[in-house]
């Protein structure tokens, strides 16, 4: 193993992520160079259809044919990243809250995060999931580019754990939060997404009391096929796939046998057209359970060498510098987990560099006083937090082998959205949102606001060849 104290030397060597630009100030020039959206148009979001504030967008970009800087009244600074800062912001004349993030276009020049920017509007753009972000609007100025964004209400969970008997959540609640995040996890990693930055501030909390994961800056895009796994308590074996030049003709049996077999969504077909087999005497009919197909959507050929995170989160990969792909997010989801059972994250130290060798040396201990936690949250804990990464609990089958762990045994996952969240923020008096005419006019003065003591805490990123 290669010593990771070269890294360490570097890594105490960050500069703050606090962003530069505390108060915004837009006078009429910035606001006059209102220009449209750069790259693809947002298309509707299936699962926002009956979005008050998503038609009130629409019904601004029909009116003015744009969406600018001077439709909105910036209230209140809600966070600051490495590359922008968050505001709390009002559609002018429908009383609409919406989370906008804003980055100065120079800075990002200037600190080279410019790729980054577009990497997070990117995929935001592509996301149409309940527990990720809505993407209602991307528009610059001559020295801004802004996200607009829904905003939650229920702040993040970091700020919500804090204020808990005890600074933790229950086993329950921790439950609730890890497997919408692992559902949000899952969807992004069947769309190419590697998240990279899970932790309890990046976790927001809806009026309705569900998450939703946000920050995206630090995500990495890669190719990803997803597959469609067939559990079968066969012992013989067999892969089909049906091309799309070939759908209408036979299947195609591949010449090798594949374990377990493994179907293409394409190339799926029900199962009165799958080829009969000689059945045996002796043995019973085939129950459903015996053959099911389960989805596999994980990014296993993402490499990358870049040195990126909060310190407590690294997973041990990304320490050594051996390049890491999308196991991170599994180790990350452990971290995430183990902070909100126990108040703390595992292996935090007296300062970074000892917090970074402790992920790496330190074996994973659990607090042995003053917590009940069960047989299986701490399994899965175990699972998840393998040091090496091939190891690890969600590296061969992703979020669908964590999904069957006992830890989530009580989860219906095809209902989840319809269970009740552990804690519902109290509702915002004056949000209504009302749809009509909207004229434009420009905003006034930002009111700054508090950052979470642990939301703009450095970040990491340094490449290795």
């Amino acid at each position: 193993m290669s010593s990771p104290l070269p890294l360490l030397q570097i890594a105490e060597t960050d500069e703050s992520a606090e962003s530069s630009f505390h108060e915004l100030n837009f006078n009429d020039s910035e606001c006059d160079g209102r220009s449209s959206p750069s790259g693809p148009s947002l298309a509707s979001k299936p699962h926002k259809g009956n979005d008050l504030k998503w038609e009130a967008i629409q019904c601004v970009k029909r009116q003015d044919k744009e969406v600018g800087l001077g439709h909105f009244r910036l209230l209140k600074k809600l966070g600051s990243g490495d590359i922008g800062s968050v505001y709390l912001s009002e559609l002018r004349g429908m009383g609409c809250l919406f989370a906008m993030k804003v980055m100065d276009k120079g800075m990002l020049e200037t600190r080279k995060k410019t790729v980054r920017a577009q990497t997070e509007r990117e995929i935001l753009g592509i996301l149409d999931h309940p527990f990720l972000p809505t993407l209602y609007s991307h528009f610059e100025t001559e020295k801004f580019s802004c996200l607009l964004m829904e905003f939650c209400s229920g702040g993040d969970l970091h700020t919500l754990r804090q204020k808990q008997p005890g600074r933790h959540f229950s086993e329950q609640a921790a439950r609730f939060y890890a497997s919408e995040v692992l559902l949000a996890l899952e969807y992004l990693h069947m769309m190419g997404v590697v998240y990279r930055d899970l932790k309890p501030e990046n976790v927001l909390v809806r009026e309705d009391g569900h998450i939703m994961l946000s920050d995206f800056d630090l995500s990495l895009q890669c190719s990803v096929s997803p597959t469609l796994v067939l559990s079968n308590t066969n012992a013989s074996c067999r892969a089909y796939c049906i091309e799309p030049s070939c759908i209408v003709g036979p299947s195609f049996e591949l010449p090798v046998c594949v374990e377990p077999p493994c179907l293409q969504p394409t190339c799926f077909k029900p199962g009165f057209l799958w080829p009969k087999e000689p059945k045996p005497k002796n043995q019973r009919a085939r129950t459903p359970t015996e053959l099911r197909p389960q989805l596999v959507a994980e990014p296993t050929s993402a490499r990358s060498m870049s040195f990126v995170g909060t310190h407590e989160y690294l997973a041990p990969e990304i320490i050594r510098g051996d390049g890491h792909g999308s196991s991170v997010d599994w180790w990350t989801l452990g971290i995430f987990l183990f902070e909100l059972i126990y108040g703390r994250t595992p292996f935090k130290g007296n300062g970074n560099r000892e917090t970074l060798l402790n992920v790496v040396g330190q074996s994973l201990k659990f607090p042995s006083e003053g917590f009940t936690v069960s047989f299986a949250a701490k399994d899965l804990m175990r699972g998840l937090l393998m040091k090496d990464p091939q190891k690890r609990l969600g590296f061969k089958r992703g979020a669908t082998e964590i999904k069957q762990h006992s830890f989530f045994d009580n989860i219906n996952w095809a209902l989840i959205r319809s269970m009740s969240p552990p804690e519902v923020p109290s509702p915002l008096v004056g949000l209504e949102c009302p749809v009509q005419t909207v004229k434009p006019s420009l905003p006034t003065n930002v009111i700054g606001g508090s950052d979470s003591d642990r939301s703009s805490g450095p970040y990491l990123e340094f490449e290795f060849f």
